[in-house]
């Protein structure tokens, strides 16, 4: 599988806005957007006008980047997304929020989606009782996300459970901190979710 391999900083810096690809270190002062705000790249001193193509593609790039997907995945979400009952845009949020690896990183689990996407290709999640290393399946309603026996004894498991007691989950998560185990209560709605995105600007850029 095909994956962004160069800096994330400046994929926040074209969008111009934080995408929290970098977790934590998004809120300190060493944060690219803080530091330098402006796209990467040569600048241009007349300021260019933006088309609604260019604002649909910005806002679908900003959605595809947050969740670190390449193209041809997020179109295939996309499409199944469309294919769902209701409002195409909201859809596709749902969709999104349902991955393994986001989930994995809404529980505290994680700093960034990227680092729980490695925790779970790593093979160090459980998916109710099941070992899987595939960040992009779906969870669904009564699903727990738990630790491999054999990776509690590393040391970043350890350091997890000193910080666990500061996390905050979305109210469609429920999280035994005790246990470090987290449990899928309910499917997520997109009024749960923060997201930095239009779905319905998404959804004109694919419909053209």
């Amino acid at each position: 599988m095909g994956r962004y391999t160069a800096a994330v900083c400046r994929l926040c810096r074209r969008s111009g806005e934080k995408l929290m690809l970098k977790g934590s270190r998004c809120l300190t002062a060493k944060c690219a957007i803080d530091r330098r705000n402006k796209p990467p790249g040569q600048q241009v001193n007349r300021r260019r006008r933006v088309s609604d193509r260019g604002l649909q593609l910005n806002e679908k790039q900003k959605a595809r980047n947050t969740y670190g997907m390449m193209e041809k995945q997020f179109r295939v979400l996309f499409e199944k997304a469309e294919k769902q009952a209701g409002i195409t845009g909201e859809n596709l949020l749902v969709l999104l929020e349902r991955r393994l690896d986001n989930v994995v990183y809404r529980l505290g689990f994680a700093d960034s989606r990227n680092q729980a996407r490695q925790l779970v290709q790593h093979g160090h999640i459980m998916l109710s009782g099941r070992k899987t290393n595939i960040p992009s399946c779906l969870v669904k309603e009564g699903d727990t996300i738990s630790w491999r026996e054999g990776s509690t004894k590393n040391e970043y498991y350890k350091q997890l459970q000193e910080s666990i007691g500061s996390i905050t989950v979305l109210s469609w998560l429920n999280l035994d901190r005790q246990n470090i185990i987290g449990k899928v209560t309910s499917l997520p709605t997109p009024d749960d979710v923060d997201a930095k995105f239009d779905g319905k600007t998404i959804v004109e850029y694919y419909s053209r």
